[in-house]
């Protein structure tokens, strides 16, 4: 019988919640694999000399598997979070396969399957869009035709399947056209709160003090996600931006391997296709978020450089000006060729972010679906089609409440990057093993220092002091509370 707290089916590369880590635990049969692995590649399983754990990502865990005689290939095992498990596999092998097809530095795929009844118990990858056979296998439906073997299917996008929205029988593509998918974003949305939709506090901790602590009503999203339904049709662009393309999904250092010979540097394989969505062109034209640098200096495109009086800063401020000329120097060549999209008003991020926003699973918060709807009605010239009245009218009182509501929320955002930086933890506060014991009481002395602010304050209730020390942002959340926001 298998160790089943082994590191090989364990999250070990940093600490998280304990529900987190068994989001991420994934307990599969080694002989069995070893058999797979084999068989795929026409050897012997007793000939595997190695299997060690390589890397552990967002939603999967990669192996490095060794035979006697040398050949290596990599093992990928999903979480069991990752969704759509098999949509997002059958289309991650395809679009691999697509793409290796046309000449790109795509790894080869050796064996995989979707579904875990087989000899490992598991879903895997050897070393991501769909066979139009697994599509078919899985929806009885094969999709828009492509070349060959391929087709696109559903889009397999997160937001579209997180949680229980998986069980929600309704479209997800493939698309006919840029409409279709601005429209999806909200239906989606509009569907799972029809049917599980139910008053909750925002899952950020530290902006719940500005809702008073009150769960809020799925209602008021929906209002939302209605308006940004009318005017979704005015956010698709009448030029060849609207065409459909296929994009990494995460173009990040990690993968992208590169290696240098007598030419210089050359790129020799594109990894992690998970997720890979057939989307318009202005909603996949935005510069990689690795190398993302949102600041004045690099919107305006002008060749960065360090200030004149660089010389005079001293040391702290010398290191701050050179790490943001890294920034913006890694961030400046790649603007040409986003200028086109960026050009005009409504062509800039705009766009994105709101449809970004009607697409986001609720949780607990609307204000971002409130705030750029304003935005776009306000600025109603630059998109409306010919003499088109807006659709969408907000009161004085709702534009102003919004504004009050979105700035107070930018504080809170700004100290939750602070605490963030102060206390060492990332997203869904991971932490690395090593920073672990000192990361988590950093979080209960700060908590403790300020309850006991909070105690000597005259003024401070005892529901107030309550409702602080119960929505402390780096206690543990409790799992039935979690599985509300799902």
């Amino acid at each position: 019988m298998a160790d089943t707290e082994s590191e090989l089916f364990n999250y070990t590369t940093g600490r998280f919640p304990a529900y987190r880590l068994r989001e991420r635990r994934r307990v599969f049969n080694i002989p069995g694999l070893f058999k797979i692995i084999a068989e795929a590649i026409f050897r012997n399983p007793e000939k595997i000399v190695g299997f060690r754990k390589l890397a552990e990502g967002g939603l999967n865990r990669t192996f490095l598997v060794t035979f006697d005689a040398g050949p290596q290939l990599i093992a990928r095992i999903p979480y069991p979070l990752l969704t759509p498990k098999a949509y997002a596999l059958a289309s991650e092998v395809a679009t691999m396969n697509f793409l290796r097809s046309k000449g790109l530095p795509i790894p080869k795929i050796f064996a995989y399957s979707f579904i875990s009844n087989n000899e490992a118990q598991t879903e895997y990858l050897l070393m991501d869009i769909y066979y139009a056979e697994d599509l078919k296998s899985l929806s009885g439906d094969s999709g828009i035709p492509l070349e060959g073997p391929f087709c696109v299917g559903p889009d397999v996008s997160i937001p579209l399947w997180y949680g229980r929205r998986e069980q929600l029988d309704i479209f997800r593509g493939p698309y006919k056209d840029a409409k279709s998918v601005m429209v999806t974003a909200a239906e989606k949305e509009l569907a799972y709160l029809d049917r599980f939709g139910s008053p909750r506090a925002p899952y950020q901790r530290l902006r719940r003090e500005h809702y008073n602590y009150e769960k809020q009503s799925p209602s008021d999203h929906a209002e939302n996600l209605y308006r940004y339904l009318r005017l979704a049709p005015s956010l698709v662009p009448d030029d060849d931006l609207s065409a459909f393309c296929i994009r990494h999904p995460d173009l990040s250092d990690s993968n992208i391997k590169v290696s240098k010979d007598s030419r210089g540097l050359r790129i020799t394989s594109v990894l992690d296709w998970q997720h890979a969505a057939v989307l318009p062109l202005f909603l996949h034209a935005s510069m990689p978020y690795v190398i993302q640098n949102e600041d004045e200096v690099s919107r305006s495109m002008v060749q960065p450089e360090l200030p004149d009086a660089f010389d005079q800063l001293s040391e702290e401020d010398q290191e701050w000006e050179r790490e943001l000329l890294r920034r913006r120097l890694v961030h400046y060549p790649l603007q040409p060729e986003h200028s086109r999209v960026q050009q005009d008003p409504p062509q800039r991020p705009f766009r994105r972010r709101i449809f970004n926003h009607a697409m986001a699973p609720w949780e607990g918060e609307t204000i971002k679906l409130r705030y750029a709807p304003i935005d776009m009605v306000l600025g109603w010239a630059r998109f409306a089609k010919g003499d088109a009245p807006c659709p969408v009218v907000f009161t004085e009182d709702e534009k102003a409440a919004a504004e009050k509501l979105y700035r107070a929320l930018a504080g809170a955002e700004k100290n939750e990057r602070m605490l963030r930086d102060y206390a060492g933890y990332a997203e869904e506060t991971w932490v690395p093993t090593a920073h672990y014991e000192k990361a988590k009481a950093f979080g209960q002395e700060m908590k403790r220092m300020t309850l006991e602010v909070g105690a000597q304050d005259e003024e401070m209730t005892e529901e107030a002091y309550a409702a602080i020390e119960a929505n402390w942002p780096l206690d543990d959340m409790d799992e039935e509370e979690l599985e509300e926001y799902k």
